[in-house]
């Protein structure tokens, strides 16, 4: 059997600034869809020096450029395979940068036919690979990623999440070399689902935008802009199809309803806006709810027998491979405060798993697994459970509620207690105990679920249709 991961990813992000959050923290994150059995891996990459300056080739489609001779450390979370590229999508680097990548999304054919995209430029499997290593901030990776665009072009139409401590940025490019970025204000959020989200750019703003240097001369020779007394990014480049309608807008529109209240919005609507205020300070928890989320008690939930069940795609789903937070969180060195929440396979059946960034390695169980399905591998754990729900969501899904619930507790007690005698340490010592910390979460809960896949497998035995009943003995 072939596998493939050729197509686009069709991923959901969350973005939130400062202020918006409970406790000051910047949190960034995003479900990675592409394929229902596509192993990921968790790893540190560690700081480098070279001799020379390295020269990186994409597997993907040959792009290449050169890369300066230090490489900061950084996380990532990798293919099972490089055959087809790295696709290393998220994590932290040393400065507590972070970056994840890519939120896949599609330009009109007007713009593509004035600025085509380039099948040897940079695309989503190099990105994390060739920015998130050299950059000390957020705006510097905004304009490292934005450099290469301009100079080498981009394959695909990506926006990508940057953060620091101080903001969050989102990142679209709208054509083979044009791109914009805003500054999610540290009062609000956004949610993004797979189309070009940005709207309204203030080319005098530049505390908040981020943009080709001359975007508004391509826009204006090429008579693209149907309103020229603004610039509306997504009205430009950007799609509005039924296809957006069924697939894209609604997930928007499920997380504003979340977070801001209800209104009369269809899930349907194109204008929906891309920045909001939330009607409460949001939590860690209130992403990861969202990331895993597919319409609960409404008639668009997929588990639900409503004839309305399929009408819409839903925010967590099957392809799931990898879903990830970013948080950093205030008043603490980045080793502490920076932490990479990571749930493997499908977020609605999994649980986010905190990782310090100053951690010096991974769980042996995050660095394996291929296909076919292999027992020891973190991800294939995680979906193996999500196979066995699927099917009897009536006669398990409270026992999968009770697990999550015990092990939530039992992360953020454990979270809790490790950044107090974290803050004591420094250096090597540090580095070890956030290890170890981080480690002992992962094997809580990759525990937790191995019981209770024994205890469904158990439960299971008798659900065959090879059963007849004629009395209680038989």
């Amino acid at each position: 059997m072939e596998y493939n991961k050729s197509e686009l990813s069709a991923c959901t992000s969350i973005l939130i600034g400062k202020k918006a959050t409970i406790d000051g923290s910047t949190i960034i994150g995003r479900n990675e869809d592409s394929q229902a059995s596509w192993p990921k891996h968790f790893v540190v990459n560690e700081r480098r020096t070279f001799s020379e300056p390295q020269e990186f080739v994409s597997q993907a489609n040959k792009f290449k450029m050169e890369l300066p001779k230090t490489r900061f450390k950084y996380t990532s979370t990798p293919e099972w395979t490089t055959e087809e590229g790295l696709f290393e999508e998220d994590g932290f680097n040393e400065y507590g940068v972070a970056m994840s990548a890519t939120e896949s999304a599609y330009s009109n054919e007007v713009v593509l036919g004035a600025d085509p995209l380039v099948e040897d430029g940079i695309g989503e499997e190099a990105m994390i690979t060739v920015v998130l290593p050299y950059v000390k901030t957020a705006r510097e990776g905004i304009k490292r990623l934005g450099d290469i665009i301009e100079k080498y072009g981009t394959s695909e139409t990506n926006g990508v999440l940057f953060s620091d401590k101080e903001e969050v940025w989102y990142f679209e490019n709208g054509s083979g070399h044009y791109w914009v970025a805003q500054r999610i204000p540290d009062d609000s959020y956004a949610v993004v689902a797979n189309q070009l989200a940005i709207q309204e750019i203030d080319f005098d703003d530049t505390d908040n935008f981020m943009f080709s240097s001359d975007i508004q001369k391509f826009v204006s020779e090429n008579n693209l802009n149907p309103n020229p007394q603004s610039f509306n990014f997504r009205k430009i480049f950007g799609t509005q199809t039924l296809s957006d309608e069924h697939y894209s807008t609604p997930r928007v529109w499920w997380g504003q309803q979340q977070f801001s209240g209800a209104t009369d919005e269809s899930p349907m609507s194109e204008d929906l806006d891309f920045i909001k205020k939330p009607n409460r300070l949001l939590s860690i928890e209130d992403a990861k709810m969202y990331l895993s989320s597919h319409y609960e008690k409404t008639e668009y939930d997929p588990l639900n027998e409503s004839d309305k069940n399929r009408l819409f795609r839903p925010i967590s789903l099957a392809k799931t491979q990898e879903s990830h937070l970013l948080q950093i969180r205030p008043d603490m060195p980045s080793e502490i405060a920076c932490v990479q929440w990571l749930s493997m396979g499908v977020a609605a059946q999994s649980v986010y798993v905190p990782f310090y960034m100053g951690i010096d390695d991974t769980p042996e169980e995050y660095r394996i697994g291929k296909l076919p399905y292999d027992e020891k591998s973190a991800y294939w754990t995680y979906k193996l459970a999500s196979v066995l729900i699927d099917g009897h969501y009536k006669e398990f899904g409270k026992k999968l509620q009770e697990t999550q619930k015990s092990i939530n507790i039992t992360l953020a007690k454990k979270l809790r207690e490790s950044d107090k005698k974290a803050k004591m340490l420094s250096d090597e010592k540090l580095s070890k105990y956030l290890t170890e910390q981080s480690n002992e979460s992962a094997e809580i809960t990759l525990s937790a679920y191995k019981k209770m896949i024994a205890e469904i497998i158990t439960a299971s035995t008798d659900f065959s249709k090879l059963n007849f009943k004629t009395d209680l003995n038989l």
